[in-house]
């Protein structure tokens, strides 16, 4: 049976600044990398994606999609503070050029995880002035987003707060909080830096501008109703609510996980678990646009990520297969969706790991030779099609 998708659905693959350009020794990520070894891996040369960003783009232009959404890396533009760099700017003026002289429709992302060292020095997120210097560097990457459709100010902000407040507690001299949920202060911030950001770049640009959220698909357990409500609050809904008055939303989609009376339960040992540790749960897409639809209503829907860590194509095919069929289920119920971005399009390190392979691409670290897996044809099959086969 075949399912058609809406006419200009955006079919494309995702990539993060840090995690394939390589050498991005300026930000509190390369920083973390060498503080944290050996528990931390190094991201190094990358998959030198900065130089190679055309043969990437190529690959996915000639698959079959669409559109490509990457990042920009704040502390390229702007290494020290106040001092941006021409250079950096006209780097990624390029490969949004790349993008769109090889049909590709770019999806731009201004802050994926990481910032620059000065701004950590300032307090990162929770410096007295971190909102105005977040905006400051948004106004001066609008510059070269002349053309640009599509923009995304923050990439997953509950990851970020969940993130940057287990390391807070650790330099309070507590154990790394692995179960912890997103730090409410640094929230706050990220809400108010995105509601600062986004009408700077629709005024700047003409864009669509929206934000991606993290959706972690949580289903209550029996009797762990209240818990769950409580979990969903402070993990998505909080990050969900500001979109309201954005042009879309981007949505995040891995997996699932129960909430009992205590909290979220721990992925049980399975041998279906994927690199992540993470359940198989393909539906978790469906179960993500849903409840996002239910917290803000008719703002149109982007899937920015979604994918499966795995070393098995055929797997990663299967996956993909019916995490798609559960989109398009929630698009045949009536919510907008605009497009699906796939994570990976590269085998990229995995923010300290290298191990997790969600790329539609494979990539020898050593000689850099991108070598396409039969799942980059397959989802670039359906991207022609524009359609997905149940």
């Amino acid at each position: 049976m075949t399912r058609t998708f809406p006419a200009g659905f955006l079919w494309g693959a995702a990539t993060a600044a840090h995690q394939v350009e390589g050498n991005n020794l300026n930000n509190n990520w390369w920083k973390l990398e060498h503080d944290a070894a050996p528990y931390v891996q190094f991201s190094g040369d990358a998959v030198d994606s900065y130089h190679r960003y055309a043969e990437d783009m190529r690959l996915l232009a000639d698959a079959g999609f669409n559109a490509y959404r990457f990042s920009l890396e704040w502390s390229r533009i702007e290494p020290s503070r106040g001092r941006f760099s021409r250079a950096e700017l006209a780097h990624y003026r390029r490969m949004i050029d790349t993008a769109t002289g090889l049909g590709l429709t770019p999806v731009v992302t201004l802050h994926h995880f990481t910032h620059p060292l000065w701004f950590d020095d300032a307090g990162a997120w929770l410096g007295p002035d971190a909102v105005e210097l977040f905006t400051r560097y948004v106004e001066h990457a609008c510059a070269i987003l002349d053309g640009v459709e599509w923009v995304c100010t923050i990439n997953e902000p509950n990851v970020h707060a969940q993130g940057l407040g287990a390391l807070r507690r650790v330099a309070a001299g507590e154990p790394y909080p692995f179960d912890a949920l997103p730090d409410p202060e640094i929230g706050d911030v990220l809400v108010a830096a995105h509601r600062a950001a986004a009408p700077v770049v629709r005024a700047a640009t003409g864009a669509k501008v929206g934000w991606t959220v993290a959706n972690q698909a949580l289903v209550p357990a029996p009797g762990g109703e209240a818990k769950h409500a409580e979990v969903q609050e402070q993990w998505e809904d909080v990050y969900l609510r500001p979109a309201r008055d954005d042009d879309f939303v981007g949505v995040q989609s891995y997996t699932s996980q129960l909430v009992d009376e205590h909290g979220i339960v721990a992925h049980p040992e399975h041998p279906d678990n994927t690199l992540m540790g993470w359940a198989y749960r393909p539906d978790a897409l469906g179960i993500a646009v849903r409840h996002t639809h239910d917290i803000l209503g008719d703002v149109p829907i982007v899937v920015t990520e979604n994918g499966i860590a795995t070393r098995d194509d055929d797997r990663r095919i299967a996956y993909t297969t019916t995490a798609l069929n559960h989109l398009r289920d929630a698009i045949d119920d009536g919510i907008d969706v605009r497009g699906y971005f796939h994570w990976s399009l590269l085998d990229n390190f995995e923010w300290g790991r290298w191990e997790p392979t969600f790329g539609l691409v494979a990539v020898d670290r050593d000689t850099f030779e991108r070598q396409p897996k039969a799942s980059l044809g397959w989802l670039g099959g359906i991207a022609r099609a524009n359609a997905v086969f149940r």
